[in-house]
């Protein structure tokens, strides 16, 4: 028998704050046709007062539960990835942890950026896989808006904040790629591009910084980097892109979306898009479609879901699951 980590609950949660593309009219040189023509966002959600990365992640990792018919008791671990925690330290896994009132387990954050959540989906499965635990929590949450330079056009208008949540269980399984679960995963990382996406301050040099990206270039190393990752990890639990029903991308754009999936050889009806609502919310964008796809009916038990991602670092990957 083969020990899988299995999906068994998803859920997410956005700022009341939703702003419009037409919002950034009155700021900036730009328009809601320039927006959405370069990204397909037409709106994103805003943290509103009192309202920070381990507070949205922990009302998405309830109504992960929620839907899982568990609580907070039954989990062992905590990952949460995240590029924007409340603080320094401790980590946002344990505020979220001691928000539920678990009070036991462990709890710890993973950050790669916009690849994060499939970093610590990876992580997750080891633990599981590995009998370090029985049930984990997996969470995406950002804050970006925090980090923005509002002069900026070329990036303030393409983030949005948000969390979004899995619960993930150990369950015995047959060791084919019939089993429900994770059956293969890819991480990848380049250092040589930290300055196509980063931020420009951190705890050393005592300044926040604000987001600064290259753009084009980043576009470059995306659908090729995207498509590959994809592929390899498919290719490691014996399938191929004819086999997928669903790819819940990174959204971060949706030429990057559209590219990946052309390179790739499917359809764009085979792919769960939500960036037109939320933007590009980082760590979050793909828990946050993967609750949105269940949540619409597209995403069902048994489907076969190829997730893929990259960000800041570079820092790129994939998972291949059953649902």
């Amino acid at each position: 028998m083969t020990r899988r980590a299995v999906i068994v609950g998803a859920g997410h949660y956005l700022p009341e704050r939703v702003v419009e593309n037409a919002e950034f009219e009155a700021t900036l040189d730009t328009s809601d046709e320039w927006i959405r023509s370069r990204s397909g966002i037409e709106r994103r959600h805003f943290a509103g007062d009192g309202e920070t990365t381990s507070t949205m992640a922990t009302w998405a990792a309830q109504k992960a539960l929620a839907d899982a018919g568990l609580s907070a008791d039954d989990i062992d671990a905590i990952v949460v990835a995240t590029s924007t925690a409340d603080f320094t330290f401790p980590s946002a896994a344990t505020m979220v942890q001691a928000q539920l009132g678990m009070t036991s387990g462990f709890a710890f954050d993973v950050q790669a950026v916009c690849a994060g959540f499939v970093y610590a989906l990876s992580n997750a499965n080891a633990l599981l896989a590995s009998g370090q635990a029985t049930r984990v929590l997996v969470i995406g949450a950002e804050t970006f808006s925090k980090i923005m330079d509002w002069t900026d056009r070329s990036t303030c208008v393409l983030f949005g904040d948000g969390a979004g949540a899995l619960v993930l269980e150990a369950q015995d399984s047959t060791g084919t790629s019939d089993d429900r679960g994770i059956l293969a995963t890819d991480l990848n990382s380049d250092g040589r591009y930290k300055d196509l996406l980063y931020v420009d301050g951190g705890v050393s040099t005592q300044n926040t910084g604000h987001l600064r990206m290259q753009g084009n270039q980043v576009f470059r190393h995306a659908v090729e980097k995207l498509a590959s990752t994809a592929t390899t990890a498919l290719e490691r639990a014996g399938l191929t892109a004819a086999d997928v029903d669903w790819i819940v991308p990174h959204q971060a754009n949706i030429r990057i979306i559209q590219g990946t999936a052309k390179k790739m050889g499917l359809p764009m009806e085979k792919v769960v898009v939500t960036v037109q609502d939320h933007g590009n919310t980082s760590a979050a964008s793909i828990p946050l479609a993967l609750s949105v796809g269940k949540a619409r009916g597209q995403i069902k038990q048994g489907d076969l879901v190829v997730t893929e991602a990259i960000g800041g670092g570079l820092a790129w990957g994939a998972v291949v699951l059953r649902w």
